[in-house]
């Protein structure tokens, strides 16, 4: 039977099975090099898994009674398309009314939909990695800015560097991962004590 809220142990197993979490020596685009790497997108892939990951995410949200007895008049928010399948898959679950993304255009986060003031019923943001938080955080920056209240914010996986909470919501997550960053490789290799081929990863 599968647990419906799924432990932080068998989430990375998931993760791992299906390549979504990677272990090595990763240059990320800021420049940083790591051991580890999420691509999330390689879980989500297979019906299963997204369903597993999703549900419990959105039990998590559903436990909280100031989420749940505002059911289904809220709504779900990605900050990016990364995020889409979660929000999708979550908003399912709860049976929310709406769901909405955003994305980057010309160096901005913004909603790919047409949205005044008014429009958001009280939200709960979700993405599939929080790794930074800087998504979350521009994401809340523009919901507020319309005026919705957001009621909750989560993810699959959460760093353990990044927020655990905005103006008081909680984060939830279904891992915690504590992921250490090097500024070089000379760096990476002295904490590590390892040498494997380095991989420049896009996201």
């Amino acid at each position: 039977m599968i647990d419906l809220v799924p432990s932080s142990e068998s989430v990375m197993q998931i993760l791992e099975n299906t390549g979504a979490f990677r272990k090595g020596h990763f240059v990320y685009p800021n420049g940083k090099h790591a051991s580890c790497y999420f691509q999330m997108p390689l879980a989500f892939r297979f019906y299963d898994n997204s369903r597993v990951l999703s549900v419990g995410l959105s039990r998590k949200f559903r436990m909280d009674k100031a989420i749940s007895s505002r059911l289904p008049k809220i709504s779900i928010i990605s900050p990016s398309p990364g995020g889409i399948p979660v929000a999708f898959a979550v908003r399912e679950a709860l049976g929310a009314e709406q769901i909405y993304w955003a994305e980057i255009e010309g160096g901005k986060r913004q909603f790919r939909q047409y949205l005044k003031e008014g429009d958001i019923h009280p939200c709960i943001i979700v993405d599939d990695l929080i790794r930074t938080g800087k998504a979350i955080e521009e994401t809340v920056d523009i919901v507020k800015s319309l005026g919705a209240e957001i009621i909750g914010c989560g993810a699959i996986v959460r760093f353990e560097d990044s927020p655990s909470e905005y103006d008081g919501v909680k984060i939830q997550s279904l891992a915690e991962f504590d992921c250490n960053f090097y500024d070089t490789q000379e760096e990476w290799k002295a904490a590590e004590g390892s040498d494997v081929p380095v991989e420049t990863v896009r996201f």
